[in-house]
C-alpha cells in the first residue's frame, strides 16, 4: 500500500526526439526509481506497433515487466491498450488491420489506473507528431492523459535539432516539458565534449533542463546507480 505521506507527482508521459531514442529504458528507469522510493507506479503503453502481442520479444511491455522486479509475476497485457504487428505509425499500423484507435477508450483506461496507481508512467510511439488517427497525433494524447511530458532524446550528433523541434511541438499546444535526459546507448559512449555542448544548446535555446545522461546499460534488471541520477535531478527527494 503506498503510504500517505508520498509526494503528489502526478501522470508522466515518456516522449521521444525520433524512434529508437531510449524511451522504453526511460520509462524502466522512471518504473524502477519510484517503485525504490515506496510508490506504487504503473507502466502504460497506450499503443503499441511492431509486435504481435504483448508477450511478443518486441513488447515493451515484456521489457519492462521483465526488469522491474516487482512486476515480473504479472501479465503485461495490462499495460498494453493497442497492439499492432506491423513496426509502422500507429494510424497505418492500426489501419492495415482494420482498425482505429480510440482516444476514450486510452482515457477511460487512464482513469482506472488512476485510480489505484501513482505515478502512471506513459510512453508514446515514436515521436511527438506521429499520427495515430486521422489529425490526431502522440502530443494529443498527451493532453487527453493530463501527462506531463519528459524527452528522451539522444545524447550524441543531431540531438539539437531533434529536441529543440520536440520542445517547440510541444509548447504551441502548451505543453510544457518537465525535463530532457539524453540516452547515450551506442557501443562507444558519445564524446563528454559533445554532451556538454549538446546540453548548453538545449538548455539555452529552449530554458528546459537536460537533467542528465544515461549511459550504456548492461544488466537492466539492476542499472548502476548512476542511471538514476536524472531522476533524481527531476523529482528531488521522492
Amino acid at each position: 500500500m503506498e503510504r500517505s505521506h508520498k509526494r503528489k507527482i502526478g501522470n508522466l508521459f515518456v516522449v521521444g526526439t525520433d524512434t529508437g531514442v531510449g524511451k522504453t529504458v526511460l520509462s524502466l528507469l522512471l518504473m524502477q526509481f519510484f517503485f525504490a522510493g515506496g510508490y506504487r507506479p504503473f507502466y502504460l503503453k497506450p499503443v503499441q506497433t511492431g509486435c504481435k502481442d504483448p508477450y511478443d520479444t518486441d513488447s515493451d511491455a515484456r521489457f519492462i515487466y521483465q526488469h522491474a522486479e516487482p512486476l515480473r509475476d504479472k501479465d503485461p497485457a495490462a499495460s498494453v491498450i493497442y497492439c499492432f504487428s506491423k513496426p509502422k505509425a500507429p494510424l497505418f499500423a492500426a489501419r492495415d488491420e482494420g482498425k482505429t484507435i480510440d482516444l476514450s477508450v486510452i482515457e477511460g483506461a487512464v482513469a482506472q489506473k488512476n485510480l489505484l496507481h501513482h505515478p502512471l508512467i506513459l510512453e508514446g510511439a515514436g515521436g511527438v507528431l506521429v499520427p495515430l488517427r486521422g489529425n490526431t497525433r502522440v502530443i494529443d494524447l498527451i493532453r487527453a492523459t493530463a501527462g506531463r511530458p519528459i524527452i528522451a532524446a539522444r545524447a550524441g550528433l543531431g540531438t539539437i535539432n531533434h529536441t529543440l523541434l520536440t520542445i517547440e511541438a510541444l509548447r504551441i499546444r502548451d505543453l510544457e516539458p518537465l525535463g530532457v535526459v539524453f540516452i547515450d546507448a551506442g557501443q562507444e559512449a558519445t564524446p563528454p565534449e559533445m554532451v556538454d555542448e549538446n546540453k548548453s544548446a538545449v538548455e539555452e535555446g529552449s530554458g528546459v533542463k537536460v537533467a542528465g545522461v544515461v549511459g550504456r546499460i548492461h544488466d537492466f534488471s539492476r542499472p548502476h546507480e548512476s542511471c538514476y541520477l536524472p531522476l533524481a535531478a527531476l523529482f528531488g527527494d521522492i
